[in-house]
């Protein structure tokens, strides 16, 4: 048991650590957020903890320490029920009964659903015999909570994905995630970093649109979405000034649009804001956190084969060979992190921690209790059996027959003594 308790307490710091410690990242990550330590956490996996082969061998040494605790405790267990019905059978009588409280104890003891068990003369009473499984049952529970635990920590799949708000993403296994709405900032101006999503189960159930944010994600089934992280894109409009057919394109990196393939706009770049000096030049602001205040578009305009680069503001318009292109306000979208785990194992979970009460209130509240029933007299036995003592006094009140006295002499009485 000592060794159990070890290995579990070896578990716990191993999942604190985990916990701690971002897994699964890339190695630029862990150089860049702890800089002189990251070469220690990769070189102990500290990156992929629950993968380990550290935390997976302890993990098997719990449960194999578990497995024989148990079946040493339910041989025990089985063992212990016929050694207590023995000794209770040999007891002394607490108290002597006449025939008529003999009758009352056995319609009480019958009224209270007690087992009876006819043994050499003696009858004895039982009462919450499953009780004395409840140890059992704990060391069960917890086997299989390691067990479960761990499958729960190493099966799950993490995908990192981009969505703009009013798409969707759809996960191999087949469930649907709806972007809603994202928002980098509240009413107030304040960053927020908050999305409003929903999520479809393969089978068809759906959640609520539900807002999400840092360390607030939102669970549904056996899919869990995280608010991991932003960005803000480009948005243009492109419109074929003879038919008046358009589309709006959101772009998150280098791309080309184009009618014919030759004459059109490169998009290369979105800015944050910009900064004008008292010449009329402009220096763009390059990096930002939050929201774009004054978004710049860097482009090049390509027709007949020259190349001019331009910089262009929400709201700005460029034709191009026949067509427009309307520069709109740039697109928030998050980055979420989603993770998935096979459903029966978040219900096997919850049915251990289950057990595991089941077995704690077994042991604590229902612990076996025997009355022995002779002839002559009754006596009690097990754990907490002082209740069932104080109302069987007070339902046997008057029905308990006296201990004889033992005969003494008086004070003043003398030894007889021969004469010589």
């Amino acid at each position: 048991m000592r060794f159990g308790l070890i290995l579990l307490g070896i578990i716990g710091i191993c999942s604190v650590v985990g916990s701690v410690i971002p897994q699964g990242e890339t190695v630029a990550f862990y150089a860049k957020k702890y800089q002189q330590l990251h070469g220690y956490i990769l070189l102990l996996g500290l990156n992929d903890m629950f993968h380990g082969w550290f935390f997976i061998s302890v993990s098997a040494l719990l449960c194999l320490n578990l497995t024989l605790c148990s079946l040493v405790r339910i041989r025990s267990v089985v063992r212990s029920a016929k050694t207590e019905q023995s000794r209770a059978a040999a007891l002394p009588n607490e108290q002597t009964l006449t025939a008529r409280g003999q009758d009352l104890l056995r319609s009480e003891l019958e009224r209270r659903h007690c087992r009876k068990t006819e043994i050499g003369g003696v009858t004895l009473y039982s009462k919450n015999s499953f009780g004395r499984y409840g140890t059992f049952i704990v060391h069960l529970s917890i086997l299989l909570t390691v067990i479960f635990g761990v499958a729960a920590l190493s099966l799950p799949t993490v995908t990192d994905q981009s969505c703009f708000p009013g798409e969707a993403l759809t996960m191999a296994d087949g469930t649907r995630i709806y972007v809603d709405s994202f928002h980098i900032e509240d009413t107030e101006g304040k960053l927020d970093y908050a999305s409003v999503i929903s999520i479809t189960l393969p089978n068809g159930r759906s959640s609520e649109k539900t807002e999400i944010r840092v360390n607030y994600p939102l669970s549904f089934g056996g899919c869990k979405v995280y608010q991991q992280t932003y960005g803000t894109a480009g948005s243009i409009t492109v419109r074929n000034m003879e038919t008046g057919g358009e589309d709006t394109f959101t772009l998150t990196e280098y791309a080309l649009l184009s009618m014919d393939g030759q004459n059109g706009i490169w998009y290369e770049a979105l800015y944050p804001g910009y900064i004008r000096d008292p010449d009329g030049n402009f220096t763009l602001i390059t990096s930002t956190s939050g929201h774009y205040d004054d978004p710049v578009y860097q482009v090049l305009v390509s027709q007949d084969g020259t190349f001019t680069p331009v910089l262009a503001f929400p709201g700005d318009v460029l034709e191009v060979a026949g067509v427009s292109y309307e520069f709109n306000a740039p697109v928030e979208y998050p980055g979420l992190r989603i993770k998935q785990s096979p459903m029966l194992l978040n219900a096997l979970l919850i049915a251990s921690f289950t057990l595991m009460i089941v077995g704690l209130y077994l042991s604590f509240f229902l612990q076996p209790i025997l009355v022995k029933l002779d002839a002559d007299g009754y006596a009690t036995a097990g754990g907490k059996r002082e209740g069932l003592q104080l109302d069987l006094a007070v339902l046997l009140s008057g029905e308990t027959v006296p201990s004889s006295p033992e005969i003494q002499k008086p004070q003043n009485e003398t030894e007889e003594t021969n004469p010589c």
